[in-house]
């Protein structure tokens, strides 16, 4: 396959991993805040390999998706990291209450009031024993492949 058919081959599968997304928010499955923030790349992926089939410039394009789908991974492992507890996801989103003690009653009323309904911590689906994370982690690797061969093919 040449690298102008495996860049746009990335980029669908990152467009096929957007729609999935969506699919699963539409099904009733809210997003919290790690989830939403993995699909930027995936979004940026789509939108490179745009550009490629709008310009025919692999090289340096496919460069960048692989970038794009590599960050997209490295969101989704530190995700999955903070479903399996490794390691503390972000406060607001993964229930911190370390300075709650601390807090004025106003102070803690606005912070109730602003936070996320979906918790970062918790998986919502898993499927053969990984969550929605761990599978986005799973094909952004591969994905990552796929845009570096691109890249290498193009030379």
């Amino acid at each position: 396959m040449n690298a102008t058919r495996l860049a746009l081959l990335a980029g669908a599968g990152s467009a096929a991993l957007l729609l999935a997304a969506l699919g699963f928010q539409a099904a009733g499955y809210a997003p919290c805040e790690l989830c939403i923030l993995q699909r930027w790349p995936h979004l940026a992926a789509v939108i490179v390999a745009g550009l490629i089939w709008l310009t025919g410039r692999v090289r340096v394009l496919a460069v960048l998706g692989m970038v794009a789908a590599g960050v997209a991974m490295g969101l989704a492992i530190y995700h999955s990291g903070v479903e399996m507890a490794w390691w503390a996801g972000p406060a607001h989103c993964s229930g911190g209450v370390s300075d709650l003690a601390r807090l004025s009653t106003q102070d803690l009323m606005t912070r109730l009031q602003d936070a996320p309904v979906v918790r970062c911590d918790e998986v919502a689906w898993r499927f053969l024993g990984l969550s929605m994370a761990s599978w986005n982690a799973v094909f952004s690797a591969c994905l990552a492949v796929i845009w570096g061969m691109a890249a290498g093919r193009s030379r």
